[in-house]
């Protein structure tokens, strides 16, 4: 950081922009520093990083001038809310003796970084890297000299070099300019073509509920060509589905009677998932599932949690000392439960919540309910320190063989 400079955000003559990246982070080698969420201009001949509108305004930013970057090269950071994102590394020659007083008078670092909470986008990336490769900043531009006869003016190697540069220049800002074009056109066509096959979508799925429910009519009516054999794969297809022919509000005149009906349909829904999971699933995965099953009429979750409380069998709504939510079937027996979450304790000499979880492929709430369960029972105990949550078996009221 000792390379930047505290200077006015103003153009020099023969200095031009070339591009411009918001919410930047700088970083001094590999440590954070204050200067965060940022603009960051690009010109020919220096780059300026400044809070937003400072830059607009002219104000003192800082600064960095292009002479000083020897190299830019990439690395890929990886963030847990904004996903994959890439940082500029930009390697730099020592500052210079004459540099205007900046954020740091002495570095160890030969390298600054550029971040943000996207990344800096592949555009400014390549804009940086043709600015570096013209090299405007080491062109002087004289005036053109008269031949020895006093004839047509000539062309000077300085000229030349200054010609030159600046079709690089133009050619570069051309080439990443097409480049935006192209990217934006390809997303504007891929946009309109998700909202085409959205709207196609939602038109077979309209087919697909209209169909659903003169199925739905045929088989409560037995009428028709379908035989009994065909009206239980029906029923199978619609359920495996999820379109068959969900309650919903509209059809019922009272609360009462709606939650009772959703309740035997979230019982017959449910039953098989239930013995599959041993017996007990929680009520967030029950309205994951039950929701997933019924399509378009989705369910809220005080509706789910009303049609629970009305269910008179198989299954019931059981509430934890802890507040978790499950339902459990009325065949579930804590005693059997305990002894079987025993019998894995026992096998691994402890276990934790998430290696139970694992082992009988549940939920971490149903997990750590059947542990408490059994330490509730005397099955288990448990030890808290700083590795966790465990539980080992009760050598004082069973000790061991």
């Amino acid at each position: 950081m000792n390379r930047f400079e505290y200077i006015p955000a103003r153009l020099n003559e023969n200095e031009s922009f070339v591009s411009k990246e918001s919410q930047i982070k700088l970083y001094d080698g590999d440590q954070k520093t204050q200067f965060e969420e940022g603009e960051l201009v690009l010109t020919t001949h220096r780059m300026f990083w400044g809070r937003p509108g400072e830059i607009a305004r002219a104000a003192v930013c800082l600064c960095l001038n292009l002479k000083y970057i020897v190299s830019v090269s990439e690395e890929q950071a990886s963030n847990f809310v904004f996903g994959r994102k890439t940082r500029l590394i930009l390697h730099l020659r020592p500052a210079a003796a004459d540099k205007q007083p900046g954020p740091l008078d002495n570095s160890n670092n030969s390298f600054i970084k550029l971040s943000g909470k996207h990344g800096v986008l592949p555009e400014f990336a390549n804009a940086l890297r043709e600015t570096l490769q013209a090299r405007i900043w080491n062109v002087q531009i004289p005036s053109t000299q008269t031949g020895l006869n006093g004839g047509e003016p000539q062309e000077t190697p300085q000229d030349r070099a200054a010609r030159e540069a600046k079709l690089r220049m133009r050619t570069g800002i051309g080439g990443i300019e097409k480049a935006i074009e192209q990217k934006t056109k390809e997303t504007e066509e891929n946009i309109a073509l998700a909202f085409q096959d959205l709207r196609v979508l939602m038109a077979m799925a309209k087919d697909m509920v209209s169909i659903a429910r003169v199925i739905s009519d045929k088989i409560r009516s037995q009428k028709g060509e379908i035989s009994n054999d065909e009206t239980v794969r029906f029923k199978s297809y619609l359920l495996s589905l999820g379109i068959d022919d969900p309650v919903t509000r509209d059809g019922y005149s009272s609360d009462s009677a709606y939650y009772k009906s959703l309740a035997g349909q979230l019982c017959e829904m449910l039953l098989d998932p239930l013995e599959e999971a041993g017996g007990m699933m929680s009520l967030a995965d029950v309205y994951c599932r039950v929701n997933r099953a019924r399509g378009l009429e989705l369910l809220s979750p005080e509706d789910l949690l009303q049609a629970c409380r009305c269910m008179e069998g198989p299954m019931k709504l059981r509430t934890f000392p802890s507040g978790a939510m499950v339902l459990q079937l009325d065949s579930q027996d804590d005693e059997l439960t305990a002894n079987d979450t025993l019998s894995l304790v026992q096998e691994s000499n402890s276990l934790a919540v998430e290696e139970l979880a694992k082992a009988r492929n549940i939920s971490l709430i149903l997990a750590k309910e059947r542990l408490l369960t059994a330490e509730r029972l005397g099955k288990l105990c448990r030890d808290e320190s700083l590795e966790g949550l465990r539980f080992y078996p009760n050598f004082i009221l069973e000790p061991p063989a």
